[in-house]
């Protein structure tokens, strides 16, 4: 019979942050059990594929149990931490998982509303041997979350000492190169038995798993001897440094050899002579209607590349291949790769065609200061449909950029260096760059790739062109 103590609670699972994000790493409590929270205030942080994100509580009440320990990737849909709306003392055993989505919804929530199908994220339930008794007050909070009936309760004076010292825990606790241990050998985690520190399992406890299924079923109780578990990997730590694949480095591994084996890249160069361009940046800074805002080779570079679109609209696409369809799209979402502490990231400016040069101003500079503070959102990652890499501010002439999924192409900008240049039919020293553009080859023929930096690379000789062309 459920109590009106545990009818009071309310399961708050990991939202979906971001479109397209299945899982997120908790960072940092800013709560722990016991404390009252308020609906709206933020009780984690949490890092996506995409961003560091911080996480709003819905309800009031009182902690219950944060479910996973700083550190952990938990899966969309997973509850994280239960609230007490009624403020009471913490129960013996968390609450069923139905009682922990809002009544009618069957949705998880997601950071404004409520989006991901709870259907979507559910598991098989847990199969495996007995566990200890430690072990085994996890598992019956695990059951309680959703994964099968429930058992009987156990008295409270025994499950009480293991409810307070460990969360509930709905997801087995294992490394990333463990994970794809067991991915390979085909063993389900919620079946190994852990003997790691706070229960997190190893190498060895995925080999030991693994033996009774590979080993033919014995005559007598004698172990097969390829049962031993595969002595681990070992490195000189003095030497070596192993650093998890996850996040932002995750994320962007994967789209990069995600678009580098889909889309045929096609990357051409130009060298031009940007002495005018520098004239007016410095010109530009003395502007009134640009004080304040920040001006940059980078600015004009941008408006450019807008025009050069403009004059060539058919640049501006994706493949669908699904619907085996190309999409020209009517508006620009310009992306701007961003070098930050998480790794490289590449938000985008919202309809930048339609922005004046000092509007285009203010959105880079604010693009920029987010990208570094650590804050932008995974909204501001979305949507992209043409990228500007500067490379030139790490002293590079230029590189072949690859193209991000779903856009068409990628202009990489190379450093600005005096140079000998003919100009007039002299030798002089110039402002000199060198320009790359890699495009989609399945919806950009070369003609229209050439026609696009071509575009830009004259704009940028001859700035007074952002007049005659725009």
């Amino acid at each position: 019979m459920t109590t009106m103590t545990e009818a009071s609670v309310r399961e708050f699972k990991m939202p979906d942050v971001g479109e397209g994000l299945t899982e997120a790493e908790i960072l940092k409590w800013f709560v722990q059990p016991g404390d009252t929270v308020t609906d709206g205030q933020v009780v984690c942080e949490v890092e996506t594929a995409k961003a560091a994100v911080e996480l709003p509580i819905p309800y009031d009440g009182v902690v219950r149990a944060l479910h996973f320990p700083e550190g952990t990737t938990v899966d969309v849909g997973t509850s994280i931490i239960a609230v007490d709306l009624a403020g009471g003392a913490p129960p013996v055993e968390a609450p069923p998982a139905e009682e922990s989505k809002p009544e009618g919804s069957g949705r998880t929530p997601v950071l404004v509303g409520y989006g991901v199908a709870t259907s979507s994220t559910k598991r098989r339930p847990r199969k495996g041997p007995e566990v200890p008794v430690q072990a085994a007050s996890t598992a019956i909070q695990g059951e309680l979350n959703g994964h099968g009936a429930a058992p009987a309760p156990a008295p409270a004076a025994a499950a009480a000492p293991a409810a307070a010292s460990a969360p509930v825990q709905d997801r087995p606790l294992a490394k990333p190169p463990v994970r794809k241990l067991a991915k390979d050998l085909g063993v389900d985690l919620a079946t190994v038995i852990p003997s790691g520190p706070d229960g997190i399992i190893t190498r060895e406890d995925v080999h030991a798993a693994v033996a009774p299924l590979t080993a033919p079923e014995p005559v007598t109780p004698v172990p097969a001897p390829t049962a031993a578990p595969t002595p681990a990997a070992t490195y000189d730590t003095a030497r070596e440094t192993r650093i998890p694949v996850k996040g932002v480095r995750k994320a962007t591994a994967a789209a990069m050899v995600g678009s580098a084996f889909t889309a045929p890249h096609v990357t051409e160069f130009v060298t031009i002579d940007v002495t005018r361009t520098m004239k007016l940046v410095e010109e530009l800074k003395q502007d009134k209607e640009m004080e304040g805002l920040r001006v940059n080779p980078l600015l004009l570079i941008a408006k450019a590349l807008l025009v050069a679109i403009r004059r060539n609209p058919d640049v501006n696409a994706s493949w669908d291949e699904a619907n085996q369809e190309i999409v020209r799209k009517h508006y620009v979402n310009l992306g701007i790769a961003a070098a930050t502490p998480r790794g490289l990231i590449v938000p985008n400016i919202k309809d930048a065609h339609d922005k004046t040069l000092p509007q285009l101003a203010q959105a880079l500079g604010e693009l920029v200061t987010t990208a570094r503070e650590g804050k932008t959102s995974p909204a501001a990652m979305q949507g992209g449909t043409v990228t500007i890499t500067n490379v030139g501010v790490f002293g590079v002439d230029t590189g072949t950029p690859i193209l991000n999924p779903g856009e068409s192409a990628i202009l990489a900008v190379g450093a600005i260096k005096l140079q000998p240049w003919v100009h007039k039919g002299k030798v002089k020293p110039r402002q000199v760059t060198t320009l790359a553009l890699s495009f989609d080859h399945r919806l950009v023929d070369g003609e229209l790739g050439s026609k696009v930096l071509a575009d830009t690379a004259a704009i940028l000789e001859q700035p007074k062109r952002l007049i005659t062309w725009a």
